[in-house]
């Protein structure tokens, strides 16, 4: 069966994949999908490659063997710069760019409109007078909201989260997972990689083990 005939309606399609490490295998035959509108939670002990298969999703990593499909197209075709703007991924440590928050989230968009910024950063659980925050000086969780703000601010088709409530206190990490309710809602697809199992039981559509 091939990727566009088990995900019909749009989204991510792994099929087969393998990575190594220096002569030892860190995923070996892993296969799921991952359409528009639905959240799939990536479950697994530390250690285990859930990072690592987030990040070949949109080929920061590139597998051994294997595909991964968006869309029904191989990503392999699909410019980087262009895979990485439709399917956007925020790290469990982001890096903030230096400068501001404004500076962060309108990094390589020359023109982008202040209030997509601000619909980012509300959906991330922030105000529009972080604009104005020097990025560096951010707390590790306010570092985690403006990471998921930069990477809603590029508009993606597919959002990965490596551990999104990781930093988070309880009222924030609530927030976000009624923002990917309401983001998957309105079409976006969603793959998430967690400890948190409140999280999954609250905003996942299905559960993949590794």
């Amino acid at each position: 069966m091939t990727a566009r005939e088990r995900d019909p309606a749009g989204g991510l399609a792994v099929e087969g994949l393998r990575v190594e490490r220096a002569g030892r295998v860190v995923l070996d035959d892993v296969s799921f999908t991952a359409a528009k509108g639905r959240v799939v939670a990536i479950v697994a002990p530390s250690g285990a490659g859930k990072s690592t298969l987030l990040r070949c999703l949109n080929r920061l990593l590139v597998p051994a063997a294997g595909t991964v499909s968006l869309d029904g197209e191989d990503t392999a075709a699909i410019e980087p710069c262009e895979l990485r703007r439709r399917v956007g991924l925020v790290a469990q440590t982001p890096a903030m760019l230096p400068g501001s928050v404004r500076e962060n989230l309108s990094y390589a968009l020359p023109g982008v409109p202040e209030d997509r910024m601000v619909d980012a950063l509300d959906a991330a659980g922030l105000g529009a007078s972080f604009l104005v925050r020097t990025a560096a000086e951010l707390s590790g969780g306010e570092r985690a909201r403006v990471a998921l703000a930069r990477a809603l601010t590029r508009g993606p088709e597919m959002l990965l989260l490596d551990e999104p409530t990781a930093a988070l206190d309880a009222q924030a990490a609530s927030h976000t997972a009624a923002t990917l309710c309401t983001l998957t809602a309105a079409g976006l697809g969603v793959v998430l990689a967690t400890h948190d199992r409140a999280l999954v039981a609250a905003v996942a559509d299905e559960a993949v083990a590794l």
